[in-house]
């Protein structure tokens, strides 16, 4: 795919994300990327609308300089502002999302090739409660693994911008050391859900299969639940010939 046609793909999954029917994104909120090569990705602009991304609401950045302020702890306010300017391929263009730091990491890992990152209702009503390391953890229905694995990286909150991809960094790390995989979901408490994968679809998949979980975790909760899955049933569907098939048909 070329870089007209990955900007192509990435303003479809914004608006898609940002459909106000699905409640997941108003105003400025909420942010993609797409990998356009091993030096560069595009990423929403700063204060743009996912719903009505247009191209030049896509900024091009480079990898490096993001990449390198993640192994700092002593920039400004003001200093992390001047980077995420001089970060941008065409000097011209639109301020990147300051979330373009996490997005600049995911991005490097394997398989990963687009970023989504939205402030879904359904899903923040549990980030914002004391159960939400529980959403997290667990897994409520087999769709539900298919589409975002068997667990989701919990984040506790942290200051957007630097310290909070940094934190994204650190746990994302200790999860691919436990599962030997990049994670399809990461859930940001009190803030939003972050979804990656090789493709729109696999992005997308996980978001709405998210938001899905989080509106029957919740329903569940006032019927006297959530009843999750046993570990070893989450293990089973996690590892079926034909769920994996399924991973595959739907491009996830």
């Amino acid at each position: 795919m070329n870089k007209t046609e990955k900007l192509s793909a990435l303003l479809s999954l914004s608006h898609e994300l940002g459909d106000p029917r699905l409640r997941m994104a108003i105003l400025g909120e909420g942010n993609t990327s797409v990998k356009i090569d091993d030096k560069t990705f595009s990423v929403k602009a700063s204060g743009s609308s996912l719903a009505t991304l247009a191209e030049d609401d896509a900024v091009d950045c480079r990898f490096a300089p993001l990449l390198a302020m993640l192994e700092r702890d002593d920039l400004t306010d003001q200093q992390i502002e001047d980077e995420l300017f001089g970060c941008r391929v065409d000097q011209g263009a639109k301020k990147p999302s300051v979330e373009a730091l996490f997005h600049a990491y995911l991005l490097t890992l394997p398989g990963v090739e687009y970023v989504g990152h939205t402030h879904s209702i359904s899903v923040n009503q549990i980030l914002c409660s004391p159960l939400a390391k529980q959403f997290a953890t667990s897994k409520l229905f087999p769709d539900e693994v298919v589409c975002c694995g068997a667990q989701s990286v919990f984040v506790p909150y942290t200051d957007p911008g630097l310290k909070l991809s940094q934190v994204i960094r650190e746990e994302t790390v200790k999860y691919m050391e436990a599962f030997q995989a990049p994670p399809r979901v990461i859930l940001l408490e009190n803030h939003g859900i972050i979804t990656l994968g090789s493709s729109p679809s696999a992005v997308k998949a996980a978001m709405l299969m998210a938001q899905k979980a989080a509106e029957i975790f919740v329903g569940a909760a006032a019927l006297g639940g959530p009843n999750f899955m046993s570990p070893e049933d989450v293990d089973r569907i996690a590892n079926r010939i034909d769920e994996h098939y399924r991973q595959r048909a739907l491009k996830l």
